[in-house]
Parts: structure tokens; sequence; C-alpha cells
């Protein structure tokens, strides 16, 4: 994915490692960062809610991606350009446990942020 600065990315799944990277990197090089995460407690979320905190410049909201309402609520009001999609409920382990909650985040979200970017007409859209 290539765009010019200074355009907008949305990221999913920013609080995770992969996602604040990414997301640091993007408004290091002068982009515009909108952010979505859940803060699950899969994994730690102080550990989530101090990575966000050297993000100020990120427009973030913590929502489910699940929840199709509140995602649309969200960025009715926001352009972007791009979307980088990382979230996800992590765990291989779990899955077998929980196999609603893969549904729910990993299915359901992903086809609620599809459907959300191409309404936006959103041409670039990277799903990892």
């Amino acid at each position: 994915m290539r765009l010019e600065a200074p355009a907008t990315v949305l990221v999913t799944g920013i609080a995770g490692f992969i996602g604040y990277h990414c997301a640091r990197r993007l408004l290091d090089q002068g982009y515009s960062v909108i952010g979505i995460d859940n803060l699950s407690d899969y994994y730690d979320p102080a550990l989530k809610l101090a990575r966000m905190a050297r993000l100020p410049e990120a427009d973030f909201k913590c929502l489910d991606l699940a929840d199709s309402e509140a995602l649309e609520s969200f960025l009715a009001s926001r352009r972007y350009d791009a979307v980088l999609h990382l979230g996800a409920q992590a765990g291989v382990r779990f899955s077998i446990d929980q196999p609603s909650a893969y549904i729910q985040s990993n299915i359901v979200g992903t086809a609620n942020l599809l459907e959300l970017a191409k309404q936006a007409n959103v041409q670039h859209f990277v799903y990892a």
C-alpha cells in the first residue's frame, strides 16, 4: 500500500503490539491515524493503555468491531483513505474453548469493517 501523506489510515487493533508499531510509524511519516481497539483482556489491558498513551496524535476509540452500530457511529464523521485491519481475537488455544469470541471478532467484525470501507469508497484495505 502506498499513499501520499497526509492521508488518513484507519488502524484496527491499534493497541496491540503490531498495531501500535504500525500506527507509530505511520504518524512519524506524516499520516493521520484513526485507531480502534476493544482493549480485550486476553493480553494485559494496562499494557495496551500504556501504548495508547504514547500515541496521543491518534484519533482513538475503544470499541468492538462486531458492534456495527458503534463502529458506524464512530466512523460516520471521519474520512479515511486506507484501512490497516489488525484487530482480531488472538490465541489459537482460546479458540477451542471460546469459538464464538472468534466468530464475533474475526468474522463479524471484519465483515462490518469491509462493509463500511466499501460505503466510504476506501481503495486500500490491508487485512492481516
